[in-house]
């Protein structure tokens, strides 16, 4: 039996916590009496609960999230009733600022900031029956002080699940949405020691590194020897890191330009092109450099990149919103991901609500629900805009068919009405299988878009049949015989038309 158990519920079975990993390495004499048991919203909350509790343990730690906290209150909830003498103690971002949100008064404690080393003395409080505040307000502790947790990835985590890693700790910026805004400054762990684990990790056969940094660019002296490390390696690997969008200097172009496709992914939080909204909520914008930058690492770069929007930031309208999107797919053909802005407790967009006339959902993920510029009803309409434009766009499934809905037009305007369209047929956003998708999109660029048959029948075979092995779908199939389409191993069985 332990005594203490680590635990969270991760947003997917292919997560992992590194957190959880943080505070077990971190509990020095108490780590023989520890484990940690990670879980998926997935997972039932009382199953979750039988396999906490099947281990007696007398201290159950609880990372809490904005994806998790509302299976948390039910967790601690069934805990409570079956043994209340089980002590719960929260952390993590969803409890570290006010207001909860969510009901959590049943929890013993609650550690507010960066718990590596608070847990541990918490722990050792509450063994020794001294443990007096419920809330307990951290500041950030020493890098050089915590424990790094690597070593305490399992081989099943390195074969099956995504390996999180982090150089440094904290943002510069003070965009308003954001939690990151919130810390003092940039902390950076000791770079060879992190280098040496990481080395640990590859020779375990670890081969996707997510890195959690907010702005991994920030310190190039470290971000090249970062990138060299794996420029070292043999591929196939993968390393994904989150990137600030005006900041890339050359030597740091000529590393990304090594990379071989499929190696590095770069996620950039663009958020917003219009200098005024940026500067309502407080984000630097050099769009200028901006541009220069996705300009490189489109055509000059194997990198695969993810560019961020939001959509009811305050002030911003549709028309604004459409002018971003319109600007990227210009600037890329990457994936944009399209995400609602959210209220969370401790960032300072608050302090537009009156003036902007800003209306946020109480319950998770706490979307915004309407704005002075974009109503009710507009936001609703590009939530279902976002969805599908994950389903169609970003993807992959439909790369060359997708273009025609809009052609050399706006993006964002004939995309609009594709969602609306396309929502009418389904009144769903969910569970629309690959084939029924592609059934609308063929249906809707024939007859709506008025788009000749057989040139659509073209794009789409190619883009469907690029997967070796699948097979046409049905609303083609009177087209096969006669279209030259290419997959990814050559050319296809179909019957090739004879120009």
């Amino acid at each position: 039996m332990k005594k203490i158990i680590l635990t969270t519920l991760n947003s997917r079975f292919t997560h992992t916590s590194i957190a959880l990993r943080y505070l077990y390495a971190n509990l020095k004499e108490l780590q023989d009496d520890a484990m940690i048991l990670e879980f998926s919203i997935n997972d039932a909350v009382q199953s979750i609960a039988e396999k906490l509790l099947v281990h007696q343990p007398e201290i159950i730690g609880i990372g809490v999230y904005i994806w998790n906290v509302s299976y948390v209150g039910e967790l601690i909830h069934i805990i409570k009733k079956v043994s209340p003498q089980t002590k719960i103690i929260l952390g993590g971002p969803e409890v570290s600022h006010e207001p909860f949100r969510v009901n959590l008064d049943s929890a013993d404690f609650i550690i507010q900031g960066e718990g590596d080393i608070a847990f541990y003395e918490l722990c050792i409080k509450i063994i020794n029956n001294s443990a007096n505040e419920r809330v307990v307000k951290m500041s950030m502790p020493s890098l050089k002080n915590i424990e790094l947790p690597y070593k305490f990835y399992t081989d099943d985590d390195i074969k099956n699940r995504y390996i999180y890693v982090e150089a440094s700790r904290g943002c510069p910026f003070e965009c308003e949405f954001c939690l990151s805004s919130m810390d003092e400054k940039v902390r950076a762990f000791d770079l060879d020691k992190l280098l040496e684990e990481f080395e640990l990790l590859w020779q375990r056969g670890a081969r996707a590194f997510k890195f959690i940094d907010r702005t991994f660019n920030l310190n190039i002296k470290t971000a090249n020897r970062l990138l060299d490390f794996f420029l070292a390696k043999e591929p196939p690997y993968f390393a994904h890191f989150e990137v600030v969008p005006d900041h890339f200097p050359d030597s740091l172009k000529a590393k990304i330009a090594l990379f071989p496709e499929g190696a590095l992914q770069l996620e950039i939080g663009i958020q917003t092109l219009n200098t005024q909204i940026a500067a309502n909520i407080s984000r630097p914008l050099k769009i200028e450099k901006i541009k220069e930058n996705i300009g490189f690492l489109q055509e000059r770069s194997h990198a695969h990149m993810h560019l961020d929007l939001i959509v009811g930031l305050p002030g911003e309208t549709l028309e604004s919103f459409g002018d971003n999107l319109d600007e990227l797919v210009r600037l890329s053909d990457s994936e944009i991901q399209i995400g609602i802005l959210k209220k969370l407790s401790g960032t300072y967009i608050n302090r537009h609500d009156i003036e902007c006339k800003m209306v946020y959902s109480d319950i998770p993920p706490y979307d915004v629900l309407q704005t002075s510029t974009l109503s009710f009803m507009d936001i609703q309409i590009m939530k279902r805009f976002a969805r599908f434009w994950d389903l169609t766009y970003n993807s992959g499934n439909f790369k060359q068919s997708v273009g025609m809905i809009w052609e050399d037009e706006s993006v964002f305007e004939n995309f609009y009405d594709f969602s609306i369209w396309i929502y009418s047929q389904t009144d769903s956003t969910w569970q629309i299988s690959l084939q029924r998708l592609g059934e609308l999109m063929f249906k809707y660029l024939c007859e709506i878009k008025k788009i000749d048959e057989e040139f659509v029948a073209k794009n789409m075979l190619e883009d469907m049949m690029k997967i070796k092995g699948r097979a046409v779908p049905s609303y083609l199939k009177r087209y096969a015989k006669t279209i030259t389409i290419q997959n990814r191993e050559g050319t296809s069985g179909f019957n090739k038309r004879q120009q």
